[in-house]
């Protein structure tokens, strides 16, 4: 006889079914215990986790032949979520469980040595599979009030003996519910911010068409501070959206107590990240922060100073809107659909412009050269933030706030869903349409399509540039409800594209030999 319960093992952040299958047999006088199936170390060290948990409840494993299969044998499973359902399958096998104890159940969680069911990663995603098949599923009870966000039956269990006594009617459990939705939380205000009214303009058209932004300027102009209040202004997640996000998150092991969270996800990694760290990777691929910030804001400080390599990775999945994370045996997709948000000084001390920084302009050409131009390329609105003065300190607080903005983002991107609903674009945004799409909704009249062909050729904009700034220019018109694009807006548009580093640093030079 051969005992069988489902589990599951992840490609990127969708769960795959895993049969796990146990054979006891007899084999003389050399018992042992075997998991095949492309197992990697973690799942070898169930053996004596389950060896442990058994010992724990007054049994132990039988002195015979002990095989378990994870199947399909060609689909390489790592983590410690193997465990239980390996547990339960030696405990069928053995007898303690009736034979058809596991029918209808899917299982995951790791065991501790004294047999309690630990906490682990995907329980989400591994729910919903559960849901598709129509199964029970079993997992630890930290992980049920996230599983049981799939909308289908969870049962969180503390113990290996809680689920034997359950099983036996000597314990009843009752499905779990679903953990909090948090809607409510504060988040930094624009309201906070005095001066900046080109940047807070700016950071607007950016939250309405999903543009990716790029802030120039000298430490303290504000530019991190602006940044943070980004989310405040965008709209919550969608349904769709927020299922797509905790998927992700639950692979990733970082939702706290199964809440889930309507505001978009908003990550910034220290600049000392690596490659790895940002697109994802390591031995068990997991995902990195730009698939953290699907649906959200990916915001890095201090641009120039992250990795070469780890920046220019980001420039596929800006865009396509994901990430391949390749291995020698698979690849792992994730998805990265996020609005990148940076920030950097304009040379390594700060000072550029000939005033205190002594080394300009080769300080700023050296500095800003680091960032590709082919990732400045995808950032739509690129802007130079001067210092704030004490008089703008001085000033009382701004009579608009985050609310303001948020209502008018709100307005606009409801003008795009309903332009591009028939479109099937994901998202309805102004920044991902194309070809036809850009052609037909972005086309400027007479006026502004001779002002960006003379800007054109006068800032040498690439084709992606100039692209780019017509769907900025969408954006904008969109923000003032009106069907057309008009010279304004184009020119809008253009202003918030910055010159080349190398000719801005030349300027500077030669700025400073006049006034020397």
């Amino acid at each position: 006889m051969v005992a069988k319960i489902v589990t599951y093992a992840f490609d990127g952040a969708k769960a795959r079914r895993v049969d796990v299958q146990v054979q006891i047999t007899d084999c003389g006088s050399n018992p042992y215990f075997a998991i095949v199936g492309l197992a990697d170390k973690a799942v070898g060290e169930s053996r004596e986790r389950v060896r442990s948990a058994f010992a724990s409840i007054g049994l132990a494993l039988p002195n015979k032949r002990v095989v378990v299969n994870l199947s399909p044998a060609d689909l390489p499973k790592e983590g410690s979520h193997y465990d239980a359902p390996i547990a339960l399958g030696i405990l069928t096998e053995m007898g303690v469980l009736p034979s058809d104890a596991l029918d209808g159940l899917s299982c995951m969680g790791e065991l501790g040595l004294d047999g309690s069911w630990l906490m682990v990663a995907g329980a989400l995603p591994a729910a919903i599979a559960a849901l598709e098949e129509e199964l029970t599923f079993i997992c630890p009870h930290d992980s049920a009030p996230e599983a049981a966000w799939s909308g289908g039956k969870v049962i969180g269990i503390k113990s290996l003996m809680g689920f034997i006594n359950h099983i036996r009617g000597l314990e009843v459990i009752a499905p779990s519910k679903a953990g909090e939705l948090l809607d409510d939380i504060g988040l930094p205000d624009l309201r906070d911010v005095r001066g900046q009214e080109q940047a807070k303009r700016a950071l607007e058209v950016a939250a309405a068409g999903g543009h990716n932004l790029l802030m120039c300027g000298p430490p303290g102009a504000g530019k991190s501070m602006l940044a943070q209040r980004l989310p405040s202004i965008l709209p919550p997640l969608d349904a769709r959206e927020l299922l797509d996000v905790s998927m992700i998150h639950s692979v990733a092991g970082v939702l706290a107590k199964g809440a889930l969270n309507r505001h978009r996800p908003f990550r910034a990694p220290h600049h000392s990240a690596s490659m790895a760290a940002l697109t994802g990777g390591g031995n068990r691929a997991k995902p990195g922060e730009i698939s953290l910030a699907h649906n959200g804001v990916l915001f890095l400080d201090e641009l120039p100073e992250f990795g070469v390599q780890a920046l220019d990775a980001l420039r596929q999945p800006l865009e396509t809107g994901e990430v391949v994370v390749a291995r020698a045996n698979r690849h792992i997709t994730y998805p990265a659909r996020f609005q990148l948000v940076a920030a950097m000084n304009p040379c390594r001390c700060g000072a550029a412009g000939g005033r205190t920084c002594g080394k300009a302009p080769k300080c700023m050409a050296q500095y800003q050269s680091k960032i590709s131009g082919p990732l400045l390329d995808r950032i739509d609105i690129q802007i130079d933030l001067p210092a704030v003065t004490v008089s703008d300190l001085s000033l009382p607080p701004p009579p608009e706030g985050s609310k303001e903005v948020a209502a008018r983002v709100k307005a606009a991107r409801d003008i795009q869903a309903e332009r591009y609903r028939d479109l099937g674009l994901n998202p309805a945004l102004n920044t991902v349409i194309s070809g036809e799409t850009l052609d037909k909704f972005a086309a400027p009249d007479a006026a502004g399509r001779e002002l960006l062909a003379r800007a054109a050729d006068t800032m040498r904009l690439s084709a992606r540039a100039y692209h780019r700034t017509l769907k900025v220019a969408r954006t904008i018109a969109d923000l003032d409800g009106i069907d057309g694009i008009k010279r304004i807006h184009i020119a809008e548009a253009l202003a918030y594209r910055r010159a080349d580093p190398m000719e801005e640093a030349a300027n500077i030079g030669n700025f400073t030999k006049v006034k020397s």
